[in-house]
């Protein structure tokens, strides 16, 4: 049967109920699928689309987050695709509509990530599946000790230095975590600051992503040699994804934050 239902960004979006022909551009919403038991609706996905390491690979993939190939999404005939907003571009989304369903979810903060979490059970007919991984996320993040004001910037870029701002679920996150992220002033969500920046920040810390950029030990040096009093942490990116990387990350924050505590850094 046909449905109608409001995405993220109040757009109504009609499609075939329950979707038989699944495409994700965007990785934790690929995830949060195959969680959700959907391993033999997902047609399609980006690249990027990593997870669940054991089944991801049965899905085609369609392009990138920011580039698709319409060819291959169209020989996949979805009859849903699902984007995020930050993930993919407004004109992915535009190109895609033409031809294709699209639900556009968009997730700032631990919260919004329950609630696509909820929506996409909701979409694809997998409401009780949905609730219990919310539960489940829930109940592990309450049991995340929390490392109260210490000063922390989260850097995922380099040349030019680019640290995560306000209204971004990874800035949710080092709230819940007890950090004060002091670049959450500034106007853009992923600003791109100075050295001067870095040293006029006050830090306690300055976490090094995995991804996007690929950030490892090599890169401590570059970083203690202009904020030498301020501790360079390795931090794995794929824990600051949402849906049900959630579970891993509350595992691996309790971990992280004992050590941090005890004075023991990566």
């Amino acid at each position: 049967m046909r449905k109608m239902i409001e995405d993220h960004l109040s757009r109504i979006v009609e499609y075939q109920f329950p979707p038989k022909r699944i495409i994700s551009i965007c990785p934790g919403i690929t995830d949060t699928l195959y969680s959700l038991q959907l391993e033999n609706e997902v047609v399609g996905r980006t690249k990027y689309c990593i997870f669940p390491k054991d089944k991801v690979s049965n899905a085609s993939v369609v392009g990138g987050t920011k580039q698709i190939n319409l060819q291959v999404i169209r020989e996949l005939k979805p009859d849903l695709i699902i984007a995020e907003k930050e993930e993919n571009t407004k004109e992915i989304v535009e190109e895609l509509e033409r031809e294709f369903p699209v639900f556009v979810a968009e997730i700032q903060s631990i919260k919004d990530a329950y609630r696509m979490i909820r929506d996409i059970g909701e979409v694809t007919n997998r409401e009780e599946l949905a609730r219990t991984l919310i539960e489940r996320i829930k109940y592990q993040f309450q049991e995340i000790p929390s490392v109260c004001g210490k000063r922390v910037a989260y850097v995922i870029w380099r040349k030019p230095y680019m640290v995560v701002g306000n209204d971004t679920y990874i800035h949710s996150v080092l709230e819940k975590l007890g950090f004060i992220n002091p670049f959450a002033t500034k106007s853009d969500r992923y600003p791109i600051v100075t050295i001067k920046d870095f040293q006029d920040a006050d830090l306690d810390f300055v976490f090094l992503a995995t991804e996007p950029f690929p950030y490892s030990d090599k890169y401590k040096q570059e970083f203690m040699k202009f904020i030498p009093n301020v501790v360079p942490i390795i931090v794995e990116g794929e824990m600051f994804w949402y849906g049900p990387r959630m579970l891993e990350a509350s595992k691996y924050f309790s971990t992280f934050l004992n050590k941090m505590v005890n004075g023991v850094y990566n």
